[in-house]
């Protein structure tokens, strides 16, 4: 009797033992999935920060060598691969014209596979110039991105920006324009 009862002791001890095991190795791989979905998050979130910065160079190191960028629900222009000099070059033309400009976004959804991912978010985008009647214009949208490792390092691939709505003067991009020149 007294050797079964230490048969029996033993293998509750080991299956224990096995799940408390194979609970670790769970909880160590979310551990790893979380940080991965922060830093591919950070790096979406870089991308809006350093926008509203104007620090096009903090810009640019957020993205991989070639970006397909997809503003087309907004301006109807199809989506086009360009380098992120390119990007930035473009965005200079108006951006710096607006007084201040801010970028929101958040409800990430983050799916990781492997080396890739994709990132869709809420955006909006507040643009402000000083000293004009109906200072401000807004839109509102989502955003899907393509997040991938490039030399160990998460990089955007692919922006979409998902136009929903705007609100305020629109007419401020223009001026914005003139004044960015």
């Amino acid at each position: 009797m007294r050797t079964i009862g230490i048969i029996l002791v033993l293998l509750c001890t080991t299956t224990v033992g096995c799940q408390n095991t194979k609970k670790s190795q769970e909880t160590q791989k979310t551990a790893i999935i979380m940080t991965e979905v922060n830093t591919i998050e950070q790096v979406v979130t870089k991308v809006f920060i350093n926008t509203d910065n104007r620090n096009w160079e903090g810009v640019q190191a957020q993205f991989g060598p070639k970006v397909l960028l997809d503003y087309a629900s907004m301006s109807g222009n199809p989506a086009a691969e360009l380098t992120p000099k390119a990007i930035t070059d473009a965005w200079k033309t108006v951006l710096p014209g607006f007084t201040s400009t801010h970028h929101q976004i958040g409800n990430f959804i983050t799916e990781v596979n492997g080396t890739k991912a994709h990132v869709f978010c809420y955006g909006t985008a507040t643009h402000y110039l000083e000293d004009e009647a109906g200072n401000v214009w807004t839109v509102v949208g989502s955003y899907d991105f393509n997040v991938e490792q490039i030399e160990g390092n998460w990089k955007v691939t692919s922006m979409k920006f998902n136009y929903k709505y705007q609100d305020g003067n629109s007419g401020l991009i223009q001026k914005a324009i003139e004044n960015a020149k």
